[in-house]
């Protein structure tokens, strides 16, 4: 019985565990991001492919990025990119960012 008893409180706290580090729980969200932080791995904004969201403002001469709405240096992000804020959806605002072509 202790045995039992063990194995279920083991169990409990293994879910109970937080993430590895480096692995961000997205919100869910129908925008159909891809790769792991745009700009640099771990970032917070990512890339998206197409969807009918996103169709409209797929571009060869820009880059559709989504970030968190509470992202603290958002306004960093625009200014050193050049970001152009397309449409906002499901916490996210999702920026055209040119790609210098």
């Amino acid at each position: 019985m202790r045995l039992i008893l063990l194995i279920g409180i083991a169990g409990l706290t293994a879910a109970c565990t937080p993430p590895p580090s480096g692995t961000a729980t997205l919100p869910a969200t129908s925008l159909p991001f891809f790769g792991d932080g745009y700009r640099a791995e771990g970032d917070q904004c990512r890339r998206l492919g197409e969807s009918p969201e996103t169709a409209e403002f797929l571009d060869h001469t820009a880059d559709l990025v989504g970030c968190p709405e509470d992202m603290e240096n958002l306004g960093v992000f625009v200014t050193d990119t050049g970001a152009i804020e397309a449409f906002r959806q499901d916490g996210y605002v999702v920026y055209s960012v040119p790609t210098g072509v």
